[in-house]
């Protein structure tokens, strides 16, 4: 108890901001990591991705712009847009709801929510790829360019 009255009670009071901040930062963290343990959407790495391409004939589902698509994307890929999938208008990808669906963003960052709209649409094997098409990219894996 000395160490708390000594420490850190007075640092909280001369530094209220910085301490709900970090209390802020805490929570935000323990939320983060709980739904992505219950997300049906799971994220896996360049090699992960390779191997479900080439053993379960995943279809890999391109979220990008077609400019961005047209620039460099994963061979048999489909550009979907996700205000496509958000309105279950990408009418191109419904034979794939039980095949292994590999969904590819730029960065990683919103692949994961466009895949929780997927499960709710009835497709059972959601994937997303970390780091998106910047990380493939990065690791030099082949791209194919129009």
């Amino acid at each position: 108890m000395d160490f708390i009255t000594l420490e850190i009670i007075p640092f909280v009071k001369n530094h209220i901001l910085l301490s709900l901040g970090w209390i802020v930062l805490f929570i935000a963290i323990i939320v983060l990591t709980i739904k992505s343990k219950l997300s049906k959407v799971k994220i896996i790495n360049n090699a992960q991705a390779i191997n479900l391409i080439n053993k379960q004939n995943a279809k890999i589902i391109d979220l990008r712009s077609a400019d961005s698509f047209k620039k460099g994307h994963i061979t048999d890929s489909l550009n979907i847009l996700p205000i496509d999938i958000k309105n279950a208008s990408a009418n191109s990808i419904e034979k794939h709801k039980e095949n292994f669906v590999i969904l590819v963003d730029d960065n990683g960052l919103s692949s994961v929510g466009i895949g929780e709209i997927l499960v709710k649409q009835g497709f059972l094997n959601v994937f997303a790829l970390k780091d998106g098409i910047a990380g493939w990219n990065g690791e030099n894996l082949p791209l194919v360019r129009k």
